[in-house]
């Protein structure tokens, strides 16, 4: 087809702790990629299939563009199917990630994410909330290459929809775990402690240290209809970590569930 005539790009850069070999698993294999992103099936090498299971929401297949270990990881994803327009005018959305070693065992990581559209109103939504999440997602790879070095990871899915604005939602699971300050706080709530890394207007994260080491990670988004998802993802390391998965899952559903019981309109878990 004819390339449409919008460009869309935006280009981020974090220096990480590791080798550029500890940062290529953790950014290129199936097991990095799933310890501070999502889930996600890989075939090694150019051409392979890629799959990033998105939890609730819905899983993304792609193909990759470029497997050059320890420098370059790029693949494309059909992003048009994935929000409910397939077969729209727009080219695959591209995706690179480039290391470059640092002196004292650092590296820099740089992600580039392009494609073109017509400029339609479901690809600026598009656009506008895959560049805000990129941010923070990648900062979950600065922190797990810093505490977690080559961990697997079992992931928790825990979601609610629920009435309110999202930054409204997030502030009630904010007040419900006792937040109230700025990144390094100390949390100790809901049988978990540990400290706050991040925290934005519709999202906040913890490193877990007890009972299980873990990144919980929570966020609000506003979906269709007006409605408000709030998430929990939890991305825990610990050998006990699929025994704290299987014991606590209800139980953080119907804790989210009764936070923003106040908005609520219904609830799902995952």
């Amino acid at each position: 087809m004819t390339t449409p005539p919008i460009p869309y790009r935006f280009e981020l850069e974090l220096e990480v702790p590791g080798t550029p070999d500890e940062v290529w698993h953790a950014i290129a294999t199936a097991d990095g990629i799933g310890a501070w992103m999502m889930p996600t099936e890989l075939e090694g090498g150019e051409g392979g299939a890629v799959t990033f299971h998105m939890g609730p929401m819905a899983d993304s297949h792609g193909q990759i563009t470029a497997f050059d270990p320890g420098r370059r990881f790029a693949y494309e994803e059909d992003w048009a199917s994935l929000v409910g327009h397939s077969g729209a005018e727009v080219t695959p959305l591209a995706t690179e990630f480039l290391v470059e070693a640092r002196s004292g065992g650092t590296c820099v990581v740089r992600v580039v994410t392009s494609a073109f559209g017509t400029g339609a109103g479901w690809e600026e939504t598009f656009w506008n909330e895959m560049t805000s999440g990129w941010a923070p997602m990648l900062d979950n790879l600065r922190l797990y290459l810093t505490h977690f070095p080559g961990a697997r990871s079992n992931t928790m899915w825990v979601t609610a929809n629920c009435a309110a604005a999202p930054d409204a939602a997030i502030g009630a699971v904010r007040d419900a775990l006792g937040i109230a300050g700025n990144a390094g706080e100390r949390v100790s709530a809901r049988g978990i402690t540990g400290v706050l890394e991040r925290t934005l207007d519709t999202h906040f994260l913890i490193r877990v240290e007890r009972p299980v080491a873990a990144l919980f990670s929570f966020f609000a988004y506003r979906a269709e209809d007006a409605v408000t998802g709030v998430l929990l993802v939890g991305y825990l390391y610990d050998d006990g970590a699929a025994e704290y998965v299987d014991r606590e899952h209800d139980a953080w559903s119907e804790w989210l569930a009764g936070v923003t019981s106040g908005h609520t309109v219904d609830t799902s878990t995952a």
